[in-house]
C-alpha cells in the first residue's frame, strides 16, 4: 500500500523556520521524483519545490527561492521541505507528491497535506 505521510506543519511567527517530512512507502522511492506542493484557500495548488531521484536536481518556485530547501535522505524513504524566512502568505496545505514515468506510463502519489499558518 502506498503511502505518504507529511509531518512537520504546525502555526508560526512571521520570520521562523519550519521544517516539513514526508515519509513513503509502498512504492520504490529512489526511482521517483519528489515534490512539494501547497494549496492556499481560494487558490490552486501550486508546485513549490522538486527534487530527483538522485537528489542531485531541484527546482523551486521563484516565490520562496532563497527561502525552502527541498532534500531527501534515499536510505531512509523520506524527502524534506526546510522552509525560512516565512512569510503570512506562505499559509497554506503543503502535500507531498511521488511522480515517475516509466514507459509513457505516468504514475502519482499524493500524501494527505500538513497545515502550515504563518501569523503573529
Amino acid at each position: 500500500q502506498v503511502q505518504l505521510v507529511e509531518s512537520g506543519g504546525g502555526l508560526v511567527q512571521p520570520g521562523g523556520s519550519l521544517r516539513l517530512s514526508c515519509a513513503a512507502s509502498g512504492f520504490t522511492f529512489t526511482s521517483y521524483a519528489m515534490s512539494w506542493y501547497r494549496q492556499a484557500p481560494g487558490k490552486e495548488r501550486e508546485l513549490v519545490a522538486a527534487i530527483g531521484s538522485t537528489g542531485i536536481s531541484t527546482n523551486y518556485a521563484d516565490s520562496v527561492k532563497g527561502r525552502f530547501t527541498i532534500s531527501r535522505d534515499n536510505g531512509k524513504n523520506t524527502v524534506y521541505l526546510q522552509m525560512n524566512n516565512l512569510k503570512p502568505d506562505y499559509t497554506a496545505v503543503y502535500y507531498c507528491n511521488a511522480r515517475r514515468y516509466y514507459f509513457s506510463e505516468e504514475y502519482v502519489y499524493w500524501g494527505q497535506g500538513t497545515q502550515v499558518t504563518v501569523s503573529s
